[in-house]
């Protein structure tokens, strides 16, 4: 891939001043709603299986603070890739290449709420979660975005951890510490992230191409793209069964993980064994790649919402493990 450079485009002055849905929507919304779940999972998983009780009151602030560190590392990225974000259909409506919020804003924007949510976690939980919580901002704001996602194709696997520690981060604001389970559900999103995410790539490669940025489906071809996915998908089945196997998951965890596992690897081996990604205006190959996409949200957040609720109610207990 040859080397391109590109210049952020600001659209003309617009008619109307930023409101507060255009500094919500630097924050990454969607993305923040998945890591806020996952981390409050965490947090119930640690009170349920240690014993520990954190105080109401303090766990919701630790929750408010993963949720401002998320949308701290969000517009970070927003003022770092808004060059991307400006030369890409997908993205160039976003509030920075729309012309509507100054970069200098968002960057301000996510250093104080990096600042903010840190703080805050320290002082309601636990010193190891709030400097899992600053690691988290900055693996994602500089290491991901400014480091990875411009020069490897690795850029998703590797970057995918920062969306990991949630769970990782929501334990350890209960206990203080990181035990294998809050890790096994760090595993999870880990190997969940690649197949996701290059679902999509599949169907925006070229825009990718476009804004000179590595994506798997770029630099090694949508056949090779396809066929990891595949493999990620067979890796994340034993995994996602591991909680099993800790007491962590119960009989209701098992099953669901094994369905819904199976189903995903299904998926993705009828997708390796297609053309999807070949000929970007085959429709039905593009409804192919979305339906993955939708179906890897739908798989993860259902594990974790059983995982909630077996831990929330005691059901990993009724049922027992295998």
């Amino acid at each position: 891939m040859t080397d391109q450079t590109y210049t952020l485009e600001v659209s003309p002055p617009t008619a109307r001043y930023a409101t507060a849905r255009d500094y919500f929507e630097l924050l990454k919304p969607r993305i923040m709603g998945l890591v806020v779940f996952t981390a409050l999972v965490g947090l119930i998983a640690a009170q349920s299986i240690t014993g520990l009780v954190l105080d109401p009151v303090l766990a919701v602030v630790g929750v408010l603070a993963v949720a401002l560190g998320s949308g701290a590392a969000g517009a970070i990225n927003m003022w770092y890739d808004a060059d991307i974000d400006a030369v890409m259909t997908r993205t160039s409506t976003r509030p920075i290449p729309a012309g509507i919020v100054p970069r200098e804003e968002a960057l301000s924007l996510g250093l104080i709420l990096s600042f903010v949510a840190v703080l805050l976690m320290w002082m309601a939980t636990t010193v190891l979660a709030a400097a899992l919580l600053a690691f988290s901002i900055v693996y994602y704001g500089w290491f991901y975005t400014m480091v990875l996602k411009r020069r490897t194709a690795q850029n998703i696997v590797i970057g995918g951890a920062a969306g990991a520690l949630p769970p990782v981060i929501g334990w350890a604001a209960v206990t203080g510490t990181a035990p294998l389970d809050a890790w096994l559900m760090f595993a999870i999103i880990f190997f969940w992230t690649p197949p996701h995410f290059w679902a999509l790539s599949l169907v925006a490669h070229k825009e990718y191409e476009k804004a000179g940025v590595p994506m798997l489906p770029v630099t090694s071809g949508t056949k090779r793209t396809r066929f990891e996915m595949f493999v990620y998908s067979l890796v994340l089945l034993p995994v996602a069964l591991a909680p099993v196997a800790t007491g962590l998951g119960g009989m209701i965890y098992g099953v669901s993980a094994l369905l819904l596992g199976a189903i995903f690897a299904a998926m993705c081996f009828s997708i390796m064994n297609s053309s999807v990604g070949d000929d970007l205006s085959d429709a039905p190959a593009r409804k192919r790649a979305l339906g993955l996409f939708a179906f890897s949200i739908l798989y993860l957040f259902t594990l974790f919402a059983v995982l909630l609720v077996e831990h929330a109610f005691g059901l990993h207990y009724q049922v027992g493990a295998f």
